[in-house]
């Protein structure tokens, strides 16, 4: 006979949120770890050879809804995966810090473990470059961060800026002038600026210029003084590009550097000024390298099914390559 491990939720309440509709949570967790539950009163029961493992995930679970979160899927399948390594309790400080309040009023949380440490990182080092796949939140966290920073009046202005490489259209095909042409690659800057600012607040800041959304070439030559500066998709910077941003750097300032390294859109021998800069800056004081993994993504489920699929299918051609 298999392990016995038993949960009281305390109450009903509890109960319903850990349950899911229809018991989808409990079912989800049963099927990943082959276990058999029961529901007695306000108490969940597993049954199998991993039933202490079901537990701790269950554990999790109350902590994120005591957090005032929802369970979704992807939250859930991450709770199963920490228990398996032994790290469910970690859950528990991840939901305990908010980062930011949105125009909303809602509170924005980290929902894993790296993007706490991520976030941490920010906050401790004047320069952290955040690395990982899409969906791990990298620009969003950074840009929460910014906003916080800047109505802490830890930062006078917020910068963001993005390299304006095309991803298979030339930018001078495109209608307009610089600026409408560059738009579409900035949109996911306004987007979360908008988010966390709201519409009006948003739109009188950037008139203010105290918000400066702008294309990477736009920082040559300037000195970015009490600000807090974001470079997104930095794996398509260059190495010229990427020093020349650092050195931007002034007094009272904070930089945030993103990117995808799988995702690089440079011409062919080009190399990532982002890969150069993590390896010229590895374990230089007050620059942290945060590296994000397909278990950060917080986008559907299946984001990081898809992530793991394609890095299953380069790490068979490096080996390909190597033989």
């Amino acid at each position: 006979m298999g392990k016995i491990a038993t949960v009281d939720t305390g109450n009903l309440s509890r109960l319903s949120e850990v349950l899911g509709v229809f018991d989808e949570n409990v079912t989800v967790i049963a099927r990943e770890l082959g276990l058999v539950f029961h529901v007695e009163g306000t108490s969940i029961r597993f049954e199998g050879d991993e039933a202490d493992i079901g537990a701790e995930v269950i554990r999790s679970l109350l902590s994120t809804v005591d957090a005032g979160e929802r369970i979704e899927k992807g939250s859930l399948m991450y709770c199963i995966e920490l228990a398996r390594e032994g790290h469910a309790s970690d859950i528990e400080s991840v939901m305990q810090g908010v980062i930011a309040i949105s125009s909303r009023g809602k509170p924005v949380k980290c929902k894993t473990v790296g993007q706490k440490n991520y976030a941490d990182a920010i906050k401790k080092n004047t320069v952290t470059f955040g690395i990982g796949p899409a969906g791990t939140g990298k620009t969003y966290l950074a840009v929460c961060l910014a906003v916080a920073a800047f109505k802490g009046k830890q930062a006078e202005k917020i910068i963001l800026t993005r390299p304006a490489v095309e991803a298979g259209e030339k930018l001078g095909f495109l209608p307009g002038d610089l600026q409408t042409k560059v738009d579409p690659y900035l949109r996911p800057l306004y987007d979360a600026l908008q988010e966390m600012f709201g519409l009006e607040t948003y739109q009188k800041l950037m008139e203010k210029g105290a918000i400066e959304v702008a294309p990477l070439a736009y920082m040559r030559g300037r000195t970015l003084s009490n600000a807090f500066v974001i470079l997104d998709e930095a794996q398509n910077a260059t190495r010229e590009q990427m020093k020349m941003f650092l050195t931007r750097l002034g007094e009272g300032s904070k930089m945030v550097v993103t990117g995808d390294l799988t995702q690089t859109d440079l011409p062919e021998g080009k190399t990532s000024g982002l890969r150069q800069a993590v390896t010229i800056l590895k374990g230089v004081e007050d620059i942290a390298v945060c590296r994000l993994t397909e278990k950060d993504v917080v986008r559907h489920p299946l984001v990081m099914k898809i992530v793991r699929a394609y890095e299953a299918q380069e790490n068979k051609r490096k080996r390909e390559e190597r033989s």
